[in-house]
Protein backbone atom coordinates (compact mmCIF):
# COMPACT_ATOMS: atom_id res chain seq x y z
CA UNK A 1 0.00 0.00 0.00
CA UNK A 2 1.33 3.41 -0.91
CA UNK A 3 1.83 6.09 1.76
CA UNK A 4 -1.03 8.19 0.33
CA UNK A 5 -3.40 5.19 0.52
CA UNK A 6 -2.42 4.60 4.15
CA UNK A 7 -3.10 8.26 4.96
CA UNK A 8 -6.50 8.10 3.26
CA UNK A 9 -7.28 4.89 5.11
CA UNK A 10 -6.55 6.46 8.52
CA UNK A 11 -8.49 9.61 7.60
CA UNK A 12 -11.47 7.50 6.48
CA UNK A 13 -11.78 6.12 10.03
CA UNK A 14 -12.42 9.62 11.44
CA UNK A 15 -16.18 10.02 11.56
CA UNK A 16 -18.61 12.77 12.43
CA UNK A 17 -21.00 11.81 15.21
CA UNK A 18 -23.98 10.73 13.08
CA UNK A 19 -21.86 8.46 10.90
CA UNK A 20 -20.16 7.09 14.02
CA UNK A 21 -23.53 6.28 15.63
CA UNK A 22 -24.57 4.41 12.47
CA UNK A 23 -21.30 2.44 12.25
CA UNK A 24 -21.45 1.47 15.93
CA UNK A 25 -25.09 0.37 15.55
CA UNK A 26 -24.15 -1.88 12.62
CA UNK A 27 -21.23 -3.38 14.53
CA UNK A 28 -23.42 -3.99 17.59
CA UNK A 29 -26.12 -5.60 15.44
CA UNK A 30 -23.42 -7.95 14.15
CA UNK A 31 -22.54 -8.93 17.72
CA UNK A 32 -19.50 -6.71 18.31
CA UNK A 33 -18.56 -5.61 21.82
CA UNK A 34 -17.99 -1.85 21.63
CA UNK A 35 -15.17 -0.22 23.62
CA UNK A 36 -14.73 3.52 23.95
CA UNK A 37 -11.59 5.42 25.00
CA UNK A 38 -10.92 9.14 24.93
CA UNK A 39 -8.29 11.80 25.44
CA UNK A 40 -6.45 14.80 24.06
CA UNK A 41 -3.58 12.81 22.48
CA UNK A 42 -1.65 16.04 21.87
CA UNK A 43 1.77 14.41 21.57
CA UNK A 44 1.39 10.68 21.13
CA UNK A 45 3.60 8.67 23.49
CA UNK A 46 3.97 5.07 24.63
CA UNK A 47 1.45 5.56 27.46
CA UNK A 48 -1.21 6.39 24.86
CA UNK A 49 -0.31 3.34 22.77
CA UNK A 50 -0.47 1.03 25.80
CA UNK A 51 -3.79 2.54 26.90
CA UNK A 52 -5.36 2.09 23.47
CA UNK A 53 -4.01 -1.43 22.97
CA UNK A 54 -5.33 -2.48 26.39
CA UNK A 55 -8.71 -0.89 25.61
CA UNK A 56 -8.90 -2.70 22.26
CA UNK A 57 -8.23 -6.03 23.97
CA UNK A 58 -11.52 -5.61 25.87
CA UNK A 59 -13.76 -5.85 22.82
CA UNK A 60 -14.26 -6.07 19.09
CA UNK A 61 -14.48 -2.42 18.05
CA UNK A 62 -12.46 0.40 19.62
CA UNK A 63 -13.87 3.90 19.21
CA UNK A 64 -11.66 6.78 20.33
CA UNK A 65 -12.99 10.23 21.17
CA UNK A 66 -10.52 13.10 20.72
CA UNK A 67 -11.01 16.43 22.51
CA UNK A 68 -11.39 19.32 20.05
CA UNK A 69 -8.76 22.06 20.07
CA UNK A 70 -10.93 24.46 22.10
CA UNK A 71 -11.46 21.88 24.85
CA UNK A 72 -7.77 20.97 24.95
CA UNK A 73 -6.96 24.66 25.48
CA UNK A 74 -9.51 24.79 28.30
CA UNK A 75 -8.04 21.65 29.91
CA UNK A 76 -4.31 22.17 29.30
CA UNK A 77 -3.91 25.92 29.00
CA UNK A 78 -2.67 28.45 26.45
CA UNK A 79 -0.43 27.14 23.72
CA UNK A 80 -2.13 23.76 23.66
CA UNK A 81 -2.76 21.72 21.71
CA UNK A 82 0.48 21.66 19.79
CA UNK A 83 -1.07 19.49 17.09
CA UNK A 84 -4.44 20.46 15.53
CA UNK A 85 -7.45 18.22 16.22
CA UNK A 86 -7.75 16.76 12.73
CA UNK A 87 -4.06 15.76 12.71
CA UNK A 88 -4.31 14.29 16.23
CA UNK A 89 -7.34 12.30 15.08
CA UNK A 90 -5.51 11.00 12.01
CA UNK A 91 -2.48 9.96 14.04
CA UNK A 92 -4.67 8.03 16.49
CA UNK A 93 -6.71 6.52 13.64
CA UNK A 94 -3.50 5.17 12.12
CA UNK A 95 -2.83 2.97 15.15
CA UNK A 96 -3.53 -0.73 14.63
CA UNK A 97 -5.60 -0.98 17.83
CA UNK A 98 -8.02 1.80 16.81
CA UNK A 99 -11.04 1.16 14.62
CA UNK A 100 -12.89 4.49 14.60
CA UNK A 101 -12.14 8.03 15.79
CA UNK A 102 -14.35 11.02 16.38
CA UNK A 103 -13.64 14.56 17.56
CA UNK A 104 -15.95 15.79 20.30
CA UNK A 105 -16.60 19.44 21.09
CA UNK A 106 -18.30 19.24 24.50
CA UNK A 107 -16.31 19.67 27.73
CA UNK A 108 -17.00 16.02 28.66
CA UNK A 109 -17.67 12.79 26.76
CA UNK A 110 -21.07 12.27 28.40
CA UNK A 111 -23.16 13.14 25.30
CA UNK A 112 -20.95 10.98 23.10
CA UNK A 113 -21.23 8.06 25.53
CA UNK A 114 -25.02 8.37 25.51
CA UNK A 115 -25.04 8.55 21.71
CA UNK A 116 -23.01 5.37 21.10
CA UNK A 117 -23.58 3.53 24.40
CA UNK A 118 -20.37 1.49 24.39
CA UNK A 119 -20.31 -1.77 26.32
CA UNK A 120 -17.06 -0.66 27.95
CA UNK A 121 -15.72 2.81 28.69
CA UNK A 122 -11.95 2.38 29.07
CA UNK A 123 -10.06 4.95 31.13
CA UNK A 124 -6.37 5.24 31.97
CA UNK A 125 -4.68 4.41 35.23
CA UNK A 126 -4.80 8.01 36.41
CA UNK A 127 -8.40 7.08 37.36
CA UNK A 128 -10.05 4.44 39.49
CA UNK A 129 -13.50 3.08 38.64
CA UNK A 130 -14.88 5.33 41.38
CA UNK A 131 -13.21 8.52 40.11
CA UNK A 132 -14.19 8.26 36.42
CA UNK A 133 -16.40 11.34 35.94
CA UNK A 134 -18.71 9.57 33.46
CA UNK A 135 -19.16 6.37 35.48
CA UNK A 136 -22.83 7.01 36.35
CA UNK A 137 -23.68 7.79 32.72
CA UNK A 138 -22.06 4.52 31.62
CA UNK A 139 -23.80 2.53 34.35
CA UNK A 140 -27.16 4.15 33.47
CA UNK A 141 -27.36 2.28 30.17
CA UNK A 142 -25.76 -0.95 31.48
CA UNK A 143 -22.17 -0.33 30.39
CA UNK A 144 -19.01 -0.93 32.41
CA UNK A 145 -16.06 1.29 33.25
CA UNK A 146 -12.69 -0.48 33.04
CA UNK A 147 -9.28 0.97 33.98
CA UNK A 148 -6.55 0.00 31.50
CA UNK A 149 -3.00 0.81 30.48
CA UNK A 150 0.28 1.10 32.27
CA UNK A 151 0.94 3.30 35.32
CA UNK A 152 0.66 7.02 34.56
CA UNK A 153 4.39 7.55 34.01
CA UNK A 154 4.07 9.31 30.66
CA UNK A 155 2.34 12.53 29.70
CA UNK A 156 2.32 14.95 26.81
CA UNK A 157 2.61 17.83 29.30
CA UNK A 158 5.79 16.32 30.80
CA UNK A 159 7.26 15.83 27.32
CA UNK A 160 6.52 19.43 26.41
CA UNK A 161 8.20 20.66 29.60
CA UNK A 162 11.22 18.45 28.89
CA UNK A 163 11.48 19.87 25.38
CA UNK A 164 11.23 23.43 26.70
CA UNK A 165 14.06 22.65 29.14
CA UNK A 166 16.20 21.15 26.39
CA UNK A 167 15.59 24.18 24.19
CA UNK A 168 16.72 26.49 26.98
CA UNK A 169 19.87 24.41 27.52
CA UNK A 170 18.89 22.97 30.89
Amino acid sequence: MRAQDEQNDAASRILERNRLIARVAIARKNGARIVFANGCFDILHVGHVRYLEAARALGDLLVVGINCDEQVRALKGPGRPLIPERERAEIVASLRAVDLVTIFHEPTVEALLLAIRPDIHAKGTDYTEETVPEREIVRSYGGRVVIVGDPKEHSSSALIEKLKGAKMGR
